[in-house]
């Protein structure tokens, strides 16, 4: 089947609170209005890219609760295979209490639950059964030594990985030599290169650094700028349009999406990442994670 995307990472429910501000420490902020939607890094993406065309097959571990129930029927009702999506009955599914101010800005809070407990062996027959041609799409809301066989499993097989390094945190170096492409925020690529990225010429300092480690591709996501690719012989901004952004909770996870969904038809990085780009502006319109998603007319590119 055209268009094959293997998404391994989280799922959650999240619990949103939106407000006029974000409390500081102590602080107790009056006058929200509660939402609980289904979430999770992993579970954002392969919905993002189902809605948007891609035939995904999505890995990851739910309890035996309700979220983790209605997690996987909600996987279905988007078309997403969800043969590979395992049961923990030790551990609750994972969980995120989200914040979100006036501006759309958000602090978030995550209870990982089965997420945690994602073993690396339970990726292996996903893994061994999908198409040659397949893109796999990974987070970093599982288990790294998960992520890590995951990466070096599907590099083996000749697959191009994509990572989506979020939450930020430090990766052994030799991860890096096996993807095709990672897409870090500015944040996070200061995390991998020690270079703080404010701007066009230190973005293209740090998408060398991520190079020189043996990653094949680099976007950085510079939120309203757009985003900065680097494939090692040529750079580019591609902007995003400006839009009122109302809650930017997952936007980084529809861009990922979206982006994968391009690279599996064969569009060029930088029609991929244009496409990734008009998705994401969309999803910051709207309220909530999966909820957020556009659909493929919505984007508006054939």
């Amino acid at each position: 089947m055209p268009n094959q995307i293997l998404v391994v990472g989280s799922s959650n429910t999240d619990m949103v609170v939106k407000t006029q501000k974000l409390p500081a420490p102590g602080e107790t902020v009056l006058g929200g209005t509660f939402l609980m939607n289904p979430g999770g890094k992993g579970a954002n993406q392969a919905v993002a890219a189902a809605r948007l065309g891609g035939q995904v097959t999505f890995v990851a571990k739910v309890g035996t609760d309700i979220f983790g129930q209605q997690a996987v029927a909600g996987f279905k009702q988007e078309g997403i295979n969800t043969t590979h999506i395992l049961t923990d009955n030790e551990h609750p599914s994972g969980v995120a209490l989200i914040n979100v101010d006036a501006a759309g800005e958000n602090c978030i809070t995550v209870a990982p639950g089965s997420n945690a407990h994602l073993q690396a062996s339970e990726t292996d027959e996903a893994l061994q059964t999908t198409s040659p041609d397949t893109l796999v799409l990974l987070q970093l809301e599982i288990p790294l030594p998960t992520v890590e066989h995951v990466v070096k499993k599907a590099a083996e097989r000749g697959l191009r990985v994509i990572l989506n390094p979020a939450p930020a945190q430090q990766l052994p170096t030799a991860l890096f030599q096996h993807l095709f492409l990672i897409t870090p925020n500015e944040t996070e690529a200061e995390l991998f290169t020690g270079i703080r990225v404010t701007d066009l010429p230190t973005a293209k300092q740090a998408a060398q650094k991520l190079h020189e480690l043996g990653v094949s591709n680099v976007v950085i996501t510079l939120g309203s700028k757009g985003a900065y690719l680097s494939t090692g012989t040529q750079d580019e901004l591609i902007p995003t349009a400006t839009v009122k952004a109302i809650d930017s909770t997952a936007a980084g996870d529809c861009f990922n999406g979206a982006l994968t969904v391009g690279l599996a038809e064969g569009q060029p990085l930088p029609d991929a990442i244009a496409f990734a780009c008009k998705a994401a502006s969309i999803s910051v319109t709207r309220m909530g994670a999966q909820a957020s998603m556009p659909t493929r007319d919505e984007v508006g590119i054939k």
